[in-house]
């Protein structure tokens, strides 16, 4: 977990955010599950191919490139917190009002296994659940959670 102090002139215009790949299907259903179990609209998404991510990118170089990674990253208390991978998964589920049971035993697996495995998943995603020809475009009611 990398961590930067936001100043308020750059101030990020969320608290919470999830960058994910904009065009994996597994992705797009991964976001349309958060978006049901946050029903507080606490958390903003934006696509990892998108303007958002790259101006992210600017402050946190550690913020890949590529579209393999999960990527959360919280602006509380004058600070911005990135979290990467399966860091990303379960601070992203700590976050929701009612965390699901199994993000305590993926909390405890050493980082190095979790994130194996993840890479693996993330290699074979777009096999497994397709691959959209273009980001997602949220419902009118969805609207004012993601940005570009």
């Amino acid at each position: 977990m990398a961590e930067a102090p936001v100043s308020n002139a750059a101030s990020p215009g969320f608290e919470r955010l999830v960058l994910f790949d904009g065009v994996c299907g597994f992705c797009e259903a991964a976001v349309q599950w958060l978006l049901e179990r946050d029903p507080g609209g606490r958390f903003r998404f934006a696509p990892l191919q998108g303007e958002t991510a790259r101006r992210l990118r600017e402050r946190h170089p550690e913020i890949p490139s590529g579209v393999d990674s999960l990527v959360y990253v919280e602006a509380l208390e004058g600070r911005e917190r990135v979290h990467l991978r399966t860091a990303a998964i379960v601070a992203v589920c700590r976050a929701l009002p009612r965390p699901p049971f199994w993000v305590g035993a993926l909390a405890v697996l050493p980082t190095s296994v979790a994130d194996f495995v993840y890479s693996l998943f993330a290699r074979t995603r777009y096999r497994l659940f397709g691959r959209r020809d273009t980001c997602r475009v949220p419902s009118p009611e969805e609207r004012e959670r993601f940005l570009d």
